[in-house]
């Protein structure tokens, strides 16, 4: 038992990209489109949520190996009457893939928007009946050797 061990993989270049979505009330969601959220911008303070969680992965996963990311990036998308859509894409010159990061960081997207909202989505009795959080996935992983041939020297 214990992480994998990977010294001996190649570095290879790695993507990954995870989708999943929030639904909201629809007066959240016009509150959201307006900026009358009372913690500030959501979809702004996903964003930087959702990257600092992809960065810190194997922190939360214990299995997961540190993994020094290029980048990350994460795209929200309002639809009218049912509620935020996030998408987090990540890429890295790693061992192993980077499907977990991206996972981490969209729903942390997800959850960060969750709690900034709450106080609008909470019923007489301070439920939740409506909200929920659904269809985490991976849309796509990819990898692909390094080109190596300019490095020599």
């Amino acid at each position: 038992m214990g992480m994998i061990d990977v010294g001996d993989k190649a570095v290879v270049r790695r993507e990954a990209e995870a989708f999943g979505k929030i639904i909201l009330r629809p007066e959240t969601i016009q509150a959201i489109k307006k900026g009358e959220i009372k913690k500030g911008p959501p979809l702004v303070v996903a964003e930087v949520a959702a990257m600092n969680a992809a960065k810190q992965t194997h922190l939360i996963l214990p299995h997961c190996h540190q993994i020094p990311l290029d980048t990350v990036s994460v795209r929200f998308k309002i639809i009218e009457g049912e509620g935020v859509e996030a998408t987090c894409f990540v890429k890295a010159r790693a061992k192993t893939g980077v499907e977990m990061e991206a996972l981490v960081g969209v729903a942390t997207a997800l959850n960060t928007i969750w709690d900034m909202v709450k106080y609008l989505e909470k019923d007489g009795q301070g439920q939740y009946p409506s909200t929920r959080i659904s269809e985490i996935k991976v849309l796509r992983k990819y990898k692909e050797a390094l080109d190596n041939s300019h490095d020599q020297g």
